[in-house]
């Protein structure tokens, strides 16, 4: 897919990530997949230096204003996902929840995310409509056999290079390190080219216990959102492949917003506040206004009898 970049000095054809998702995953190397929910939080992260972005639909819901229990529509979550691709480049793996119905609605889905730039979907084990992992005890595993069905359309609709992650909720449901180590048995013979194991314990054991057991037979991810203390080296000794930080962009949104808005409602004021929050100088930057600048003097009329002030004129007000 030939998409174009709009953040930065140049808008230019975007080749391939120079490292797809599928060698993150596989990489011997402990990889991170920071949170992202609409372009812009996509295009920040990766000018903080990450190699990949996590499509939380926990973040994508709750800033489309539902909550995570497959509210919003996979044609939303599409549309997002769009946005975070052509404002990046870097690949993108997407929280396809459980995949929003059965064998055939999981592979639409996999197949539109596909079309529109998306790197990978991961698939959760759980029935639809799904719950959120950490919230309440309802949560209900369909059987396996269904499952990898699921995952096989998935796979058989999807191209080689679209990575098919597998998450086992069966912990997240109090169900034993058996049955988690059978689903993932099970999801692996499928195709699945990765194994997320959730967990919603305040440390990492049941990770680490499911992890040795499972040994390396494909690669694991986590999302340590709960047992965040534990250190990343405890992941690198484990052999662990990927780490999501899974909401952490959209929870810092919620209390930058949180605490702008309460202090410009006691205050009237946005003076004192100025200074704690992003220049409009650094907006503009992350969104690429140099390059529309530039692009206007390339590609407008040199003399106008009506001309109007310019994105240039902006740019170098500002």
């Amino acid at each position: 897919m030939n998409k174009a970049i709009s953040f930065g000095a140049e808008l230019l054809p975007a080749t391939a990530s120079s490292t797809t998702l599928r060698e993150l995953i596989l990489s011997n190397d402990l990889t991170f997949l920071m949170e992202a929910h609409d372009g812009l939080s996509a295009a920040i992260a990766e000018r903080a230096g990450f190699r990949g972005l996590w499509a939380s639909g926990l973040s994508i819901a709750s800033a489309l204003g539902y909550r995570d229990a497959n509210e919003a529509s996979w044609t939303q979550v599409v549309d997002v996902v769009e946005r975070m691709v052509d404002a990046t480049n870097i690949p993108v793996l997407v929280d396809g929840d459980s995949g929003f119905g059965n064998f055939n609605n999981a592979r639409l889905v996999a197949r539109k995310l596909e079309q529109r730039g998306a790197s990978g979907i991961c698939l959760e084990d759980k029935s639809f409509p799904k719950m959120n992992s950490f919230v309440g005890d309802r949560h209900l595993l369909p059987d396996i056999d269904e499952f990898c069905g699921r995952l096989k359309a998935v796979k058989d609709t999807t191209g080689p290079d679209f990575v098919v992650v597998a998450r086992i909720e069966a912990l997240i449901a109090g169900h034993s390190l058996d049955e988690a180590l059978c689903r993932a048995d099970a999801y692996s013979e499928t195709g699945a080219d990765a194994i997320l194991i959730h967990s919603r314990e305040a440390v990492a054991d049941e990770i680490l216990t499911f992890t040795k057991e499972w040994n390396n037979k494909l690669p694991v991810v986590i999302v340590p959102t709960k047992y965040y203390k534990t250190p990343a080296s405890v992941y690198r000794d484990a052999g662990i492949s990927t780490v999501i930080w899974a909401n952490h962009s959209m929870r810092a949104a919620i209390a930058g917003m949180r605490d702008v808005c309460g202090r410009i409602r006691s205050e009237e004021s946005i003076a004192g506040i100025e200074d704690q929050v992003a220049g409009l100088d650094e907006l503009f930057r992350l969104m690429g206004y140099d390059e529309l600048a530039e692009a206007e003097e390339r590609y407008l009329p040199k003399q106008s009898a009506e001309r109007r002030p310019g994105a240039l004129d902006q740019f170098q007000k500002s």
